[in-house]
C-alpha cells in the first residue's frame, strides 16, 4: 500500500527508515537519563535519542506544519502553517514501552498524523500506525481505505497484509494497571473476560495491541482509583492505536465512547484506553456505566 497523499506518505517513508536505526541504536542506550518527560517519568536515554531523531527528520518533511512527542512539553513548530489545509501535524511516542529496555522485552514507535493543530481530536487523523520491534521489526499503517503491516528491513517496506482486519473471534486480552487499583466495576468485568480469553500482557502498549489486532480479543488500560483519569496519552497513544483498531474493524472506547470523540484540553491528557471486539467494548461500556 502507498499512501495517496504525498506528504502523509513521506511522513510513513521517513518513519519506517528510521526504524531500523532506532532499532539498532537501543544498544548501548538501555540507562536512564536525569529528566524526566512532562508526563513526570523517566526518561531513558533511547528515549530522548528517537524523539530527537524523529524529529529532526519528519521536522524537515514540507507540508508538515507541527511535531510534538511524549517526551517534549511543547509543539515544534516546523515552519509551515499547521492551519494550512494542507499542513499536517505529526504526533509521535518515539519508543513506547522503553522501562522494557532493562528486561530486554517488545517496544515500539506510535504515530499520528493529524490534520489540525495540536492538540486534536482523533477524528483529525489523517493516518496512524506503529513499528513494533520483536523478533522481527514490523509496521501498522492505517489510513481512511485500509490497514497495512509491513516487515521493515533496511528501510524498506515489504507487505505482509494489506486489508488487516481484527479477527471475528476474540482470543487474547491483557489488562494494565495494579488489580488492587482497579475500579470495583472494571474488576467485574475483567473477571468476566478472564474466564473467556487468553492473558496476553507484555507491558507494552504495542506489542499488546498488536496481539489483539493478530488474534482478536481486547486491550484495556483502565482509569485506576489512583489515576481516574488514565495513564496513556491522549495524542500520542490512545488517539493512534484507536485509529488503528477502529479501521480495521474493532472499537476503540476511554470507557464511554469512541477514543477519537474525546475532546483534548492539553498536548499531554491522559486517558484510560479500551480497545478490541465491538462485543468486548460494547460489554466494558456497559459495565462502567
Amino acid at each position: 500500500m502507498t499512501v495517496s497523499d504525498p506528504v502523509v506518505e513521506e511522513v510513513v517513508s521517513t518513519i519506517g527508515r528510521s526504524a531500523t536505526e532506532i532499532r539498532q541504536g537501543l544498544i548501548g542506550r538501555r540507562g536512564t537519563v536525569d529528566e524526566e518527560n512532562p508526563s513526570g517519568e523517566t526518561q531513558a536515554e533511547a528515549d530522548v535519542w528517537a524523539d530527537d531523531l524523529l524529529a529532526d527528520r519528519l521536522g524537515e518533511i514540507d507540508g508538515v506544519g507541527e511535531y510534538a512527542s511524549e517526551e517534549r512539553a511543547d509543539v515544534i513548530d516546523c515552519g509551515d502553517d499547521p492551519a494550512a489545509s494542507d499542513a499536517y501535524a505529526v504526533a509521535v511516542d518515539p519508543l513506547d514501552g522503553s522501562s522494557n529496555l532493562k528486561s530486554n522485552n517488545a517496544m515500539g514507535t506510535i504515530f499520528g498524523v493529524y490534520d489540525d493543530a495540536l492538540p486534536a481530536r482523533g477524528e483529525a487523523l489523517v493516518a496512524a500506525g506503529y513499528v513494533l520491534y520483536g523478533p522481527i521489526t514490523t509496521m501498522m499503517i492505517a489510513t481512511e481505505e485500509t490497514v497495512a503491516e509491513y516487515e521493515l528491513s533496511g528501510g524498506e517496506r515489504t507487505v505482509v497484509d494489506d486489508d488487516v482486519t481484527l479477527p471475528d473471534e476474540p482470543v487474547v486480552f491483557g489488562f494494565g494497571g495494579r488489580v488492587p487499583d482497579w475500579p470495583d466495576d472494571f474488576r467485574e468485568y475483567a473477571r468476566e473476560i478472564e474466564d473467556e480469553l487468553k492473558l496476553r500482557y507484555g507491558g507494552a502498549l504495542i506489542g499488546d495491541v498488536n496481539q489483539v489486532l493478530t488474534y482478536g480479543g481486547t486491550f484495556g488500560y483502565p482509569g485506576l482509583q489512583s489515576r481516574p483519569e488514565g495513564k496513556l496519552r491522549l495524542q500520542f497513544e490512545g488517539n493512534p492505536i484507536g485509529y488503528v483498531v477502529e479501521r480495521a474493524g474493532g472499537r476503540s472506547s476511554n470507557g464511554d465512547r469512541s477514543l477519537l470523540s474525546v475532546q483534548p484540553d492539553d498536548l499531554h491528557d491522559r486517558t484510560p484506553v479500551h480497545v478490541g471486539n465491538d462485543e468486548l467494548i460494547d460489554r466494558l461500556e456497559a459495565a462502567l456505566e
